[in-house]
Order: C-alpha cells, then structure tokens, then sequence
C-alpha cells in the first residue's frame, strides 16, 4: 500500500489541498496555496518538487 502525503508550498511550506502518492508525476502543475495565496507551476516527481515559473499576476478582486 502507497502512502499518501500533503503537497506543500514550495513557498510557505504550508499544507495545499492537493495529496500526492510516491509514484506521482506532475508536469507543469499549476499548483495554488491558500495560505499565502500564490500560484506557481511545479513539477512533481518522486515526491521531489520544483518550481518552473511563479505567477506574474495577482488574484483580481471583485
């Protein structure tokens, strides 16, 4: 049985709302932390994660 783990923010390093498996592959995952409400593309590969580019924008506000 795979264990499953919180992805963390590569930023704040607090809990996303995303799980991950050991044998998870993500590519140019558009990854969003409610906590420091950010969102970045990540690549995800034997839970070993790296940022690819960080958002130019900020969240637009109604």
């Amino acid at each position: 049985m795979l264990h499953k783990h919180w992805l963390l923010c590569p930023v704040c390093q607090s809990k996303t709302r995303i799980m991950i498996r050991p044998d998870t592959v993500m590519i140019n995952f558009p990854l969003f932390c409610p906590k420091c409400k950010r969102e970045m593309l990540i690549h995800v590969k034997q839970l070993n994660i790296s940022i690819v580019q960080e958002a130019d924008t900020e969240m637009q506000s109604r």
